[in-house]
């Protein structure tokens, strides 16, 4: 089953999932050839081992509190926004039930 996303013009609600976070899933909101938005979600205790990718990349918690470990250790809640350069490896662990809006910069500036 082909995943929906969003098509130009389209609202997309990025509100805390609250009483729905347990049973919430991560899901691709926006792809496009330039750009790729993901709403992540990482129970508590879950983690993403330490990856990088060729573009920028946002992580904005919306709810919870995540580590991210980076060149340094951040620990990243609600309302807070990370900005990593592409290429920068990093790692993710969930303190608490979490959800956030990772942003991708897919086609790196020349």
């Amino acid at each position: 089953m082909a995943l929906q996303r969003a098509v130009s013009g389209e609202v997309i609600d990025a509100a805390p999932l609250g009483s729905q976070l347990g049973e919430a899933r991560t899901t691709a909101l926006i792809k496009t050839s330039d750009l790729e938005v993901i709403r992540l979600v990482l129970p508590r205790e879950r983690s993403l081992p330490s990856h990088k990718v060729p573009g920028t990349i946002t992580i904005h918690c919306i709810e919870g509190c995540v580590e991210v470990t980076h060149s340094s250790v951040t620990m990243l809640r609600p309302q807070q926004m990370l900005l990593l350069d592409g290429g920068q490896p990093h790692a993710l662990r969930a303190l608490e039930d979490s959800s956030l809006l990772v942003t991708i910069v897919l086609r790196p500036a020349r």
